[in-house]
Order: C-alpha cells, then sequence, then structure tokens
C-alpha cells in the first residue's frame, strides 16, 4: 500500500521528536511525508528540518504566524500546503497525522490490513490513547462509531477524491465522514490499535473553549437542535462537570445567532444527518450504532 502523510503542527517541539520517531521506524515507511510548521513560536520548525536532512522523504512547509491559533479551519489550511506536495504522487491511501502522537512500528501496515479486509472503508484510523497508571487507556469522549479522530484520519484514496476534501472550517472531522458514509463509505476507529497521544485532547484550548469549538463545529455541521440538547445533558455529568456541557450549548446557539457561521452548504447532507440523528433519539439503527 502506497500512502502519504500530512502533519500540521504549531508548537509541538514537546512531542514532534516522538511522532518522527515513530513514523521513521515504520515497517512501511510512506512515499513521501510533509511536516507543516504552522507558525509555530517555539523549536517545532528546527526539529522537522533536522528530521527532513536525514530523511529524502520527510519534506517541511513553514507558514507564517497569524499571531493566534485559528481552531478547526487553521489546521485544514496548514494541511491544504502540505497536501500540495503530494498531489500528485502514486499514492493509494492519506493520513492526516497529528505531531503530538506516538506509535507501534507496525501501525500503518496494521491500518492498512484493515482497509485491505474491507474495500468499503473509505475513512479510518487508530484508537486515540493516553498513558495511565503505566498503561494505554482508551481516551473516552463518547465518539460515535462512525467517528474517526482527526489526529488520526486515513483516507482511501477514492473516497478522499469523492468527498472533495475537507472543508476548511470547524467540523472539518465530522462533514468527512457524513459525507463518506452518506456516499455509501463505511468509516470507523480501529479498535485495539492504540496510538499514544502525548498531550490531552482540548489541552491547547481549555474545556470551555474547546466545548465552544465543538459546538459552534456541531452548528455548521447541521445538527439538529434536539440532538444537540440531549448532547448536552449527557455532557453535563462529563469532567469537567457542567463547563464543557456550557461551553457546547453556548457554542452551537452561537453559530445560531452569527451571521459568520455559515452551515455546510450541502443540504443534502444535512437531510441526511438529522435523518441519522432522528433514528439515533428513536432508538433505530443508525450510522451512531
Amino acid at each position: 500500500m502506497n500512502y502519504a502523510v500530512i502533519t500540521p503542527v504549531r508548537n509541538e517541539g514537546k512531542h514532534l521528536r516522538k511522532t518522527i520517531d515513530s513514523v521513521v521506524s515504520q515497517t512501511r515507511k510512506p512515499l513521501k511525508w510533509v511536516i507543516v510548521n504552522d507558525g509555530s513560536a517555539d523549536d517545532t520548525g528546527l526539529i522537522m528540518d533536522a528530521a527532513a536532512g536525514q530523511h529524502a522523504w520527510i519534506r517541511t512547509v513553514h507558514r507564517p504566524d497569524r499571531g493566534f491559533r485559528k481552531s478547526g479551519g487553521g489546521v485544514v489550511e496548514a494541511f491544504y500546503d502540505g497536501y500540495a506536495l503530494v498531489q500528485s504522487e502514486p499514492w493509494e491511501f492519506l493520513a492526516k497525522l497529528g505531531g503530538d502522537l506516538a506509535f507501534d512500528p507496525n501501525y500503518f501496515e496494521q491500518c492498512f490490513t484493515r482497509f485491505a479486509d474491507n474495500p468499503r472503508l473509505g475513512i479510518g484510523g487508530g484508537t486515540v490513547c493516553r498513558l495511565q497508571h503505566g498503561r494505554l487507556v482508551e481516551e473516552v469522549r463518547g465518539d460515535p462509531h462512525f467517528h474517526v479522530r482527526g489526529a488520526t484520519k486515513i483516507y482511501r484514496r477514492e473516497c478522499w477524491e469523492q468527498i472533495g476534501g475537507l472543508l476548511k472550517a470547524p467540523g472539518w472531522d465530522t462533514i468527512d465522514e457524513l459525507t463518506a458514509n452518506m456516499l455509501g463509505w463505511n468509516t470507523r476507529t480501529f479498535r485495539g490499535l492504540k496510538v499514544h497521544q502525548l498531550k490531552k485532547t482540548g489541552s491547547a484550548d481549555g474545556a470551555w473553549r474547546d466545548g465552544v469549538k465543538n459546538g459552534r463545529a456541531n452548528y455548521i455541521t447541521g445538527y439538529h437542535p434536539l440532538f444537540m440538547f440531549v448532547k448536552c445533558l449527557k455532557r453535563v455529568f462529563r469532567r469537567p462537570f457542567l463547563i464543557n456541557a456550557a461551553g457546547l450549548g453556548c457554542g452551537y446557539l452561537s453559530g445560531c445567532w452569527s451571521h459568520r457561521a455559515r452551515r455546510v452548504a450541502d443540504p443534502r447532507l444535512i437531510q441526511y444527518l438529522r435523518d441519522q440523528q432522528w433514528r439515533k433519539l428513536t432508538l433505530r439503527p443508525s450510522i451512531w450504532d
């Protein structure tokens, strides 16, 4: 399986070396790995350039510092700067990989075994875990079964081309999966195939801002208000109590009130999403199962 990897990074100097070590040690190496420095203020740029100097298949791109962290859309903009360097490569799979991950040498080989077992699997990726008492445990966030975390996503080329790439806005990492499922593809996290995330999810934003960001993303994606209400209720009882749930609700409502928050432009996709959400709410089979 030929594959290319793109890694957008911003201020990941503390973790990036371990991600580089993980990719370099893979039993099946990528055709090309592009690391995109999205305006880092630490030593991220030096670390990635050193790796590129040691391995011809690693390329680097440096973007200017915009002066702030642009949640959602910023990472996709950086991703596409890297994509420009692999677009013409003969890859069969395209991986968007976080710069704060560590994994076993056979990680990608095992991923592609799962893709080979299911020709309709369009998007897949490993299970994000954190270190707890010396062992890796799955980070529980209540994600639906069709969801693959943005830092671990691998796209089959045919699926990638059919979904039309990624939206440069919050919610991109749900819209791609919904579009794929609507078009008849499967999307799955590979349970048991562990990826160690070296920092806590959402730590760059904090619990409140992370909740607001995700709520705004849910609005852009087209979540039904009732489904969103139930989702917020469930988050009330998750640590940190109340904070993430309140942020989630405020983010969604701010999307309703703001003329700048535009929902995804495909009405078919919103209808498909809401049909699936109604099926979930009425205890019928859905992509949430």
